[in-house]
Protein backbone atom coordinates (compact mmCIF):
# COMPACT_ATOMS: atom_id res chain seq x y z
CA UNK A 1 0.00 0.00 0.00
CA UNK A 2 1.70 3.29 -0.80
CA UNK A 3 -0.21 5.93 0.91
CA UNK A 4 0.06 3.60 4.15
CA UNK A 5 4.10 2.90 3.69
CA UNK A 6 5.03 6.62 3.32
CA UNK A 7 3.16 7.69 6.82
CA UNK A 8 5.12 9.58 9.04
CA UNK A 9 5.39 7.99 12.80
CA UNK A 10 2.22 8.19 14.79
CA UNK A 11 4.19 10.73 17.21
CA UNK A 12 4.75 13.13 14.30
CA UNK A 13 2.70 15.32 12.93
CA UNK A 14 -0.33 12.71 10.99
CA UNK A 15 -2.69 14.23 9.09
CA UNK A 16 -2.05 12.27 5.95
CA UNK A 17 -3.66 9.12 7.60
CA UNK A 18 -7.51 8.34 6.05
CA UNK A 19 -9.72 8.76 9.11
CA UNK A 20 -13.25 7.68 8.89
CA UNK A 21 -15.73 9.17 11.67
CA UNK A 22 -18.83 6.79 12.31
CA UNK A 23 -21.87 6.77 14.60
CA UNK A 24 -21.98 10.47 13.83
CA UNK A 25 -25.02 13.39 14.26
CA UNK A 26 -23.79 15.47 11.59
CA UNK A 27 -24.24 18.73 11.91
CA UNK A 28 -24.72 19.71 7.71
CA UNK A 29 -26.47 21.47 5.09
CA UNK A 30 -28.53 23.29 8.07
CA UNK A 31 -29.57 19.72 9.34
CA UNK A 32 -28.29 17.55 12.02
CA UNK A 33 -27.85 13.82 9.65
CA UNK A 34 -28.05 11.23 12.10
CA UNK A 35 -25.76 7.95 12.32
CA UNK A 36 -23.61 9.23 9.62
CA UNK A 37 -20.36 9.16 8.31
CA UNK A 38 -17.45 11.44 7.78
CA UNK A 39 -13.95 10.74 6.12
CA UNK A 40 -10.69 12.68 6.70
CA UNK A 41 -7.37 12.80 4.68
CA UNK A 42 -4.52 15.38 4.11
CA UNK A 43 -6.62 17.87 6.75
CA UNK A 44 -9.09 17.79 4.65
CA UNK A 45 -13.04 16.45 4.33
CA UNK A 46 -12.98 14.18 1.68
CA UNK A 47 -15.67 12.25 -0.35
CA UNK A 48 -15.15 8.57 0.30
CA UNK A 49 -16.19 7.32 -2.88
CA UNK A 50 -13.45 9.62 -4.92
CA UNK A 51 -11.22 8.42 -2.64
CA UNK A 52 -11.80 4.64 -2.64
CA UNK A 53 -12.32 4.92 -6.58
CA UNK A 54 -8.22 6.59 -6.74
CA UNK A 55 -6.20 4.70 -4.04
CA UNK A 56 -8.76 1.57 -3.38
CA UNK A 57 -8.20 1.85 0.91
CA UNK A 58 -9.39 1.11 3.95
CA UNK A 59 -9.41 3.93 6.71
CA UNK A 60 -5.80 3.56 8.61
CA UNK A 61 -8.09 5.22 11.84
CA UNK A 62 -11.98 4.36 12.90
CA UNK A 63 -13.29 6.65 15.21
CA UNK A 64 -16.67 6.10 17.20
CA UNK A 65 -18.74 9.05 17.64
CA UNK A 66 -20.56 7.50 19.89
CA UNK A 67 -23.52 9.38 18.92
CA UNK A 68 -22.33 12.74 19.72
CA UNK A 69 -22.70 15.79 17.30
CA UNK A 70 -20.10 16.38 14.72
CA UNK A 71 -20.02 20.28 14.13
CA UNK A 72 -17.41 22.64 11.91
CA UNK A 73 -15.06 23.59 14.45
CA UNK A 74 -16.28 27.60 15.81
CA UNK A 75 -15.03 30.60 14.72
CA UNK A 76 -14.01 33.49 16.71
CA UNK A 77 -13.69 36.98 14.58
CA UNK A 78 -13.28 39.14 17.09
CA UNK A 79 -10.99 38.40 20.26
CA UNK A 80 -9.17 41.23 21.88
CA UNK A 81 -6.41 38.12 24.06
CA UNK A 82 -6.92 35.55 26.27
CA UNK A 83 -4.60 33.76 29.11
CA UNK A 84 -2.87 36.61 29.83
CA UNK A 85 -2.24 37.99 26.25
CA UNK A 86 -3.60 40.79 24.88
CA UNK A 87 -2.84 41.64 21.22
CA UNK A 88 -2.60 45.47 21.27
CA UNK A 89 0.01 45.67 23.46
CA UNK A 90 3.96 44.98 22.06
CA UNK A 91 6.18 44.60 24.96
CA UNK A 92 8.20 42.80 22.59
CA UNK A 93 8.09 40.35 19.84
CA UNK A 94 9.33 37.81 21.09
CA UNK A 95 7.39 37.52 24.02
CA UNK A 96 4.30 38.82 21.19
CA UNK A 97 4.65 35.65 19.61
CA UNK A 98 4.46 33.06 22.40
CA UNK A 99 1.32 35.09 23.88
CA UNK A 100 -0.13 34.46 19.97
CA UNK A 101 1.14 30.55 20.22
CA UNK A 102 -0.50 30.46 23.89
CA UNK A 103 -3.78 31.89 23.01
CA UNK A 104 -4.19 29.42 19.31
CA UNK A 105 -3.50 26.21 21.43
CA UNK A 106 -5.90 27.42 24.39
CA UNK A 107 -8.34 28.08 21.96
CA UNK A 108 -8.78 24.24 21.08
CA UNK A 109 -9.92 23.46 24.38
CA UNK A 110 -13.23 25.78 23.83
CA UNK A 111 -14.02 23.93 20.51
CA UNK A 112 -12.61 27.17 18.46
CA UNK A 113 -9.94 26.42 15.35
CA UNK A 114 -9.99 29.65 13.80
CA UNK A 115 -9.78 33.17 14.98
CA UNK A 116 -9.18 36.71 13.83
CA UNK A 117 -7.56 38.40 16.92
CA UNK A 118 -8.70 41.89 17.54
CA UNK A 119 -7.04 45.11 17.92
CA UNK A 120 -8.38 47.88 19.97
CA UNK A 121 -7.55 51.81 19.04
CA UNK A 122 -3.84 51.80 19.66
CA UNK A 123 -1.59 54.09 18.14
CA UNK A 124 0.38 53.83 14.40
CA UNK A 125 3.32 52.27 15.44
CA UNK A 126 1.56 49.88 17.20
CA UNK A 127 -0.58 48.41 14.09
CA UNK A 128 2.33 48.74 12.33
CA UNK A 129 4.46 46.34 14.23
CA UNK A 130 2.08 44.00 15.81
CA UNK A 131 -0.06 43.77 12.52
CA UNK A 132 2.43 41.64 10.39
CA UNK A 133 2.99 39.42 13.66
CA UNK A 134 -0.99 38.00 13.25
CA UNK A 135 -0.46 37.20 9.70
CA UNK A 136 -2.74 34.31 8.81
CA UNK A 137 -1.20 31.00 9.75
CA UNK A 138 -2.49 27.25 9.04
CA UNK A 139 -4.19 25.88 11.85
CA UNK A 140 -2.75 22.33 13.04
CA UNK A 141 -1.86 20.52 16.30
CA UNK A 142 1.38 21.98 16.76
CA UNK A 143 0.29 25.97 15.98
CA UNK A 144 -3.19 25.23 17.31
CA UNK A 145 -5.98 27.13 15.86
CA UNK A 146 -6.00 28.55 12.77
CA UNK A 147 -5.32 32.54 12.80
CA UNK A 148 -7.28 33.88 9.72
CA UNK A 149 -6.10 37.34 9.34
CA UNK A 150 -6.47 40.68 12.02
CA UNK A 151 -9.46 42.82 13.02
CA UNK A 152 -8.94 46.54 13.71
CA UNK A 153 -11.30 47.89 15.53
CA UNK A 154 -10.69 51.53 15.66
CA UNK A 155 -9.13 54.06 15.52
CA UNK A 156 -11.93 55.68 12.90
CA UNK A 157 -14.89 55.33 15.71
CA UNK A 158 -16.87 58.20 17.22
CA UNK A 159 -14.96 59.52 20.70
CA UNK A 160 -18.75 59.46 22.13
CA UNK A 161 -19.13 55.74 21.13
CA UNK A 162 -15.74 54.51 22.40
CA UNK A 163 -16.36 52.35 25.78
CA UNK A 164 -13.15 51.46 26.90
CA UNK A 165 -11.00 52.30 23.77
CA UNK A 166 -8.37 55.23 24.42
CA UNK A 167 -10.05 58.41 23.20
CA UNK A 168 -7.03 59.87 22.52
CA UNK A 169 -6.15 56.86 19.80
CA UNK A 170 -8.97 58.36 17.64
CA UNK A 171 -8.49 60.04 14.61
CA UNK A 172 -10.83 60.65 11.55
CA UNK A 173 -10.07 59.74 7.86
CA UNK A 174 -10.04 63.02 6.51
CA UNK A 175 -7.12 61.77 3.79
CA UNK A 176 -9.83 59.09 3.08
CA UNK A 177 -8.26 55.67 1.99
CA UNK A 178 -4.86 56.72 2.23
CA UNK A 179 -5.43 57.74 6.01
CA UNK A 180 -6.45 54.04 6.05
CA UNK A 181 -3.22 52.58 4.44
CA UNK A 182 -1.08 55.08 6.51
CA UNK A 183 -2.68 53.78 10.20
CA UNK A 184 -2.57 49.72 9.22
CA UNK A 185 -0.26 49.67 6.75
CA UNK A 186 -2.22 48.15 3.96
CA UNK A 187 -2.01 46.32 0.73
CA UNK A 188 -4.11 45.22 -2.25
CA UNK A 189 -2.29 42.06 -2.46
CA UNK A 190 -3.94 38.23 -1.84
CA UNK A 191 -1.64 38.29 1.46
CA UNK A 192 -3.45 41.00 2.76
CA UNK A 193 -3.16 40.92 6.68
CA UNK A 194 -6.32 42.98 8.23
CA UNK A 195 -9.78 41.10 7.17
CA UNK A 196 -11.73 43.15 9.12
CA UNK A 197 -12.24 46.89 9.93
CA UNK A 198 -14.46 48.43 12.54
CA UNK A 199 -15.61 51.96 12.02
CA UNK A 200 -18.30 54.55 12.76
CA UNK A 201 -19.85 55.55 9.39
CA UNK A 202 -19.95 59.16 10.67
CA UNK A 203 -16.65 59.73 10.96
CA UNK A 204 -15.12 62.06 8.69
CA UNK A 205 -13.93 60.30 5.32
CA UNK A 206 -15.02 56.80 6.52
CA UNK A 207 -17.87 56.87 3.72
CA UNK A 208 -15.99 58.30 1.51
CA UNK A 209 -13.39 54.98 1.70
CA UNK A 210 -15.54 52.05 1.54
CA UNK A 211 -15.00 51.62 -1.73
CA UNK A 212 -11.27 50.79 -1.47
CA UNK A 213 -11.35 49.26 1.72
CA UNK A 214 -14.03 46.62 -0.15
CA UNK A 215 -11.26 46.52 -3.00
CA UNK A 216 -8.28 46.01 -0.94
CA UNK A 217 -10.66 42.39 0.41
CA UNK A 218 -11.65 43.71 3.98
CA UNK A 219 -14.80 43.11 5.54
CA UNK A 220 -15.90 46.88 6.94
CA UNK A 221 -17.84 46.27 10.02
CA UNK A 222 -20.41 49.03 11.65
CA UNK A 223 -19.46 49.47 15.34
CA UNK A 224 -18.78 52.08 18.29
CA UNK A 225 -21.14 54.74 15.81
CA UNK A 226 -23.46 56.90 16.93
CA UNK A 227 -25.19 57.02 12.93
CA UNK A 228 -28.62 57.56 12.61
CA UNK A 229 -30.49 54.27 10.70
CA UNK A 230 -30.29 56.15 7.33
CA UNK A 231 -26.54 56.65 8.12
CA UNK A 232 -25.83 52.47 8.54
CA UNK A 233 -28.62 52.28 5.68
CA UNK A 234 -26.13 54.39 3.41
CA UNK A 235 -23.43 52.60 4.44
CA UNK A 236 -24.84 48.75 4.32
CA UNK A 237 -25.31 50.13 0.77
CA UNK A 238 -21.67 50.88 0.16
CA UNK A 239 -20.34 47.46 1.82
CA UNK A 240 -20.64 47.65 6.01
CA UNK A 241 -21.46 44.66 7.82
CA UNK A 242 -23.07 45.42 10.82
CA UNK A 243 -21.39 44.35 14.37
CA UNK A 244 -22.50 46.66 16.84
CA UNK A 245 -26.03 45.48 18.25
CA UNK A 246 -27.05 49.14 19.42
CA UNK A 247 -27.96 50.00 16.04
CA UNK A 248 -31.02 47.59 15.90
CA UNK A 249 -32.45 49.23 13.23
CA UNK A 250 -30.76 47.73 10.80
CA UNK A 251 -32.20 44.71 11.80
CA UNK A 252 -35.49 46.05 10.45
CA UNK A 253 -34.52 47.45 6.88
CA UNK A 254 -36.01 46.65 4.01
CA UNK A 255 -34.02 49.46 1.74
CA UNK A 256 -30.87 47.10 1.92
CA UNK A 257 -30.04 43.68 3.09
CA UNK A 258 -29.85 42.64 6.52
CA UNK A 259 -26.12 42.31 7.45
CA UNK A 260 -24.55 40.46 9.50
CA UNK A 261 -24.50 41.20 12.74
CA UNK A 262 -21.73 40.41 15.98
CA UNK A 263 -23.38 39.34 19.58
CA UNK A 264 -21.47 39.18 22.35
CA UNK A 265 -23.80 36.42 23.78
CA UNK A 266 -22.51 37.00 27.53
CA UNK A 267 -25.57 38.27 28.89
CA UNK A 268 -23.76 41.68 29.76
CA UNK A 269 -23.28 43.57 27.01
CA UNK A 270 -26.51 42.50 25.60
CA UNK A 271 -29.66 42.07 26.94
CA UNK A 272 -31.11 38.35 26.69
CA UNK A 273 -34.19 40.29 25.50
CA UNK A 274 -32.74 42.04 23.07
CA UNK A 275 -30.40 38.82 21.74
CA UNK A 276 -33.89 37.38 21.35
CA UNK A 277 -35.31 40.39 19.48
CA UNK A 278 -32.48 40.52 16.81
CA UNK A 279 -32.02 36.98 16.90
CA UNK A 280 -35.94 37.02 15.74
CA UNK A 281 -35.44 39.46 13.17
CA UNK A 282 -32.76 38.38 11.20
CA UNK A 283 -31.40 34.06 12.32
CA UNK A 284 -28.98 34.05 9.26
CA UNK A 285 -27.47 37.29 10.25
CA UNK A 286 -26.02 36.02 14.25
CA UNK A 287 -22.29 36.05 14.28
CA UNK A 288 -21.35 34.71 18.16
CA UNK A 289 -18.38 36.64 19.04
CA UNK A 290 -16.39 36.62 22.18
CA UNK A 291 -14.63 39.96 22.36
CA UNK A 292 -12.85 38.36 24.56
CA UNK A 293 -9.57 40.00 26.33
CA UNK A 294 -6.57 39.23 27.96
CA UNK A 295 -8.33 37.77 31.16
CA UNK A 296 -10.08 35.17 29.76
CA UNK A 297 -9.53 31.85 31.10
CA UNK A 298 -7.49 33.84 34.45
CA UNK A 299 -8.65 34.70 37.67
CA UNK A 300 -10.35 37.97 38.94
CA UNK A 301 -7.65 40.49 39.01
CA UNK A 302 -6.58 44.10 37.24
CA UNK A 303 -5.33 43.66 33.57
CA UNK A 304 -5.06 45.81 31.08
CA UNK A 305 -6.90 45.97 27.46
CA UNK A 306 -4.64 47.84 25.18
CA UNK A 307 -3.36 50.88 27.38
CA UNK A 308 -6.89 51.08 29.85
CA UNK A 309 -6.58 49.50 32.88
CA UNK A 310 -8.94 47.14 33.46
CA UNK A 311 -10.65 44.85 36.37
CA UNK A 312 -12.40 41.22 35.78
CA UNK A 313 -15.03 41.01 38.20
CA UNK A 314 -16.16 37.57 38.96
CA UNK A 315 -16.01 35.02 36.69
CA UNK A 316 -18.07 37.11 33.75
CA UNK A 317 -17.46 40.96 34.10
CA UNK A 318 -14.21 43.21 33.12
CA UNK A 319 -14.84 47.01 33.82
CA UNK A 320 -12.64 50.35 33.06
CA UNK A 321 -11.16 50.65 36.63
CA UNK A 322 -11.41 54.16 36.12
CA UNK A 323 -14.87 54.74 35.12
CA UNK A 324 -16.51 51.35 35.63
CA UNK A 325 -17.43 50.99 31.69
CA UNK A 326 -17.53 47.28 30.11
CA UNK A 327 -14.00 46.42 28.51
CA UNK A 328 -14.27 43.43 26.60
CA UNK A 329 -15.84 40.17 27.86
CA UNK A 330 -13.73 37.03 29.42
CA UNK A 331 -16.65 34.60 27.92
CA UNK A 332 -14.90 31.76 25.44
CA UNK A 333 -17.10 30.96 22.14
CA UNK A 334 -18.86 27.44 23.20
CA UNK A 335 -20.11 29.71 25.99
CA UNK A 336 -21.43 31.98 23.79
CA UNK A 337 -23.17 29.08 22.06
CA UNK A 338 -25.45 27.57 24.60
CA UNK A 339 -26.22 31.38 25.74
CA UNK A 340 -27.37 32.09 22.25
CA UNK A 341 -29.73 29.20 22.08
CA UNK A 342 -30.99 29.39 25.94
CA UNK A 343 -31.70 32.92 25.03
CA UNK A 344 -33.33 33.13 21.93
CA UNK A 345 -35.07 29.43 21.73
CA UNK A 346 -33.42 28.72 18.68
CA UNK A 347 -32.34 24.98 17.20
CA UNK A 348 -28.86 23.56 18.14
CA UNK A 349 -28.27 24.15 14.16
CA UNK A 350 -28.79 27.62 14.18
CA UNK A 351 -26.52 28.50 17.58
CA UNK A 352 -24.15 26.13 16.28
CA UNK A 353 -24.41 28.36 12.40
CA UNK A 354 -23.85 31.27 14.31
CA UNK A 355 -20.65 30.36 15.21
CA UNK A 356 -19.61 28.52 12.59
CA UNK A 357 -21.00 29.21 9.31
CA UNK A 358 -22.04 32.58 9.68
CA UNK A 359 -18.68 34.08 10.66
CA UNK A 360 -17.02 31.80 7.60
CA UNK A 361 -20.00 33.89 5.06
CA UNK A 362 -19.06 36.75 6.55
CA UNK A 363 -15.52 36.17 5.78
CA UNK A 364 -15.95 34.98 2.43
CA UNK A 365 -14.42 31.69 3.12
CA UNK A 366 -17.46 29.56 4.05
CA UNK A 367 -16.00 26.43 1.21
CA UNK A 368 -13.24 25.82 3.42
CA UNK A 369 -14.70 27.02 6.86
CA UNK A 370 -17.73 26.68 8.99
CA UNK A 371 -19.06 23.63 6.57
CA UNK A 372 -18.77 19.54 6.52
CA UNK A 373 -18.90 19.36 3.24
CA UNK A 374 -16.39 18.10 1.00
CA UNK A 375 -13.20 19.86 0.56
CA UNK A 376 -13.26 21.91 3.82
CA UNK A 377 -10.80 21.72 6.33
CA UNK A 378 -11.10 19.06 9.02
CA UNK A 379 -11.45 21.57 11.75
CA UNK A 380 -14.35 19.70 14.15
CA UNK A 381 -15.99 19.81 17.46
CA UNK A 382 -17.86 16.83 19.03
CA UNK A 383 -20.74 18.05 21.39
CA UNK A 384 -23.03 16.70 23.25
CA UNK A 385 -26.82 17.93 22.87
CA UNK A 386 -26.04 20.71 25.65
CA UNK A 387 -23.49 21.36 23.12
CA UNK A 388 -20.59 21.06 25.34
CA UNK A 389 -17.56 20.03 23.87
CA UNK A 390 -16.13 17.00 24.33
CA UNK A 391 -13.73 16.37 21.46
CA UNK A 392 -11.70 18.85 19.02
CA UNK A 393 -9.84 18.06 15.86
CA UNK A 394 -7.90 20.53 13.99
CA UNK A 395 -6.36 19.91 10.05
CA UNK A 396 -8.18 16.27 11.03
CA UNK A 397 -6.16 15.22 14.17
CA UNK A 398 -7.71 15.12 17.77
CA UNK A 399 -6.28 17.37 20.24
CA UNK A 400 -6.15 17.27 24.21
CA UNK A 401 -8.62 19.60 25.89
Amino acid sequence: NQVVSKLPKDKELNSSRLVKIVNARLIRDHKIIDDDVLYLYNGKIIDPQTYFFTFGNVPDVVIDAKGLLVAPGFIDVQINGAFGMDFSQLENEEKMKKGIDKVAKGLLKYGCTSFVPTIISSGIEVYQKVIPLLKPRKGNKINGAEILGVHVEGPFIEPNKCGAHEESHLRTASGGFSDFVKVYGLNEGKDQIVKIITVAPEVEGVLDSLKDLVQARITVSLGHSSATVAQAESAVEKGFHHRDPGIIGLLGTTRVPRPYYGIICDGIHVHPNSIKMAYDSHPDGAVLVTDAMAAMGLPPGDYTLGDIPVRKIGDERVEVIDNGRLAGSVITIDACVRNFREFTGCTIIEAVEAATLHPAELLGIQNIKGTLNVGADADLVFLNDDLRVMRCFIAGEEVDI
